[in-house]
């Protein structure tokens, strides 16, 4: 079977700070948001802007760096993954969350203590089937 390519890399700003929990089995695990924006010309010269939100999730050592150093506002490089989680409810209802599994985090622009600094997860770090929502 041939292998497959899931891989993302996204700049933006966060739009909270990150929060953390633990797993039962004791491991941390990190969520946030990410905002990306673009923007563009159409045929008429308007101009058009677009923002796109991502949920970031971070597990192990990076979840407890990205815990501890990122702020709302903050922009950040996230490399990782896309994974589609999905759920039943109570009620029986179906639902589905698409993540950013993060793997490598970069913080950019002007932060307190440390500028563009590179964090990655360690293999041993693979998100745990967990529903952290």
């Amino acid at each position: 079977m041939s292998r497959g390519l899931n891989k993302v890399m996204i700049i933006g700003h966060l739009g909270r700070d990150p929060e953390m929990r633990y797993t039962p089995s004791g491991r941390p695990v990190t969520t946030f948001s990410v905002a990306t924006g673009r923007s563009w010309h159409s045929a008429d010269g308007e101009r058009h802007e677009e923002t796109e939100w991502f949920n970031i999730v971070a597990w192990g050592s990076l979840a407890e760096i990205c815990n501890q150093y990122l702020r709302k506002g903050q922009q950040v490089y996230i490399e990782g993954r896309l994974h589609t989680r999905r759920w039943e409810d109570a009620e029986g209802r179906k639902h589905f969350a698409t993540e950013l599994v993060a793997r490598e985090m970069i913080m950019l622009g002007e932060t307190r203590e440390i500028t563009e600094t590179s964090f990655e997860a360690t293999p041993d770090e693979e998100e745990e089937a967990y529903p952290y929502q």
